[in-house]
């Protein structure tokens, strides 16, 4: 089966930048996408590479800062995230099937990211 393991999160002061990488083993046909909870807070998506078009979907919020990106080659999917917020604080996922929430797919254990100065 699919395994998805995230790295990169970290502390990071508002406005600043890093890259989340999420590396897959297996195989799947479904979508490949970013998640995020906040303590307290419903999980949210944030980014999908859809399996049926091909494309990257981003959430409001995060467009213009956040940027989805695959590379075949290294079974690797990046989000840069770059003009960090606050509220970007949250601990973040990597889900296969993003295009339904993930519901029917793999998910990784998340990559803890805390924007704070």
């Amino acid at each position: 089966q699919v395994q998805l393991v995230e790295s990169g999160g970290g502390l990071v002061q508002p406005g600043g930048s890093l890259r989340l990488s999420c590396v897959s083993s297996g195989f799947t046909l479904l979508g490949i996408g970013w998640f995020r909870q906040a303590p307290g807070k419903e999980r949210e998506g944030v980014s999908c590479i859809s399996s049926n078009d091909g494309n990257t979907y981003y959430k409001d919020y995060v467009k213009g800062r956040f940027t989805m990106s695959r590379d075949n080659a290294k079974n690797t999917v990046y989000l840069q995230m770059s003009n960090l917020k606050p509220e970007d604080t949250a601990l973040y996922y990597c889900a296969t099937d993003c295009e339904h929430l993930g519901r029917q797919g793999v998910w990784g254990q998340g990559t803890l990211v805390t924007v704070s100065s």
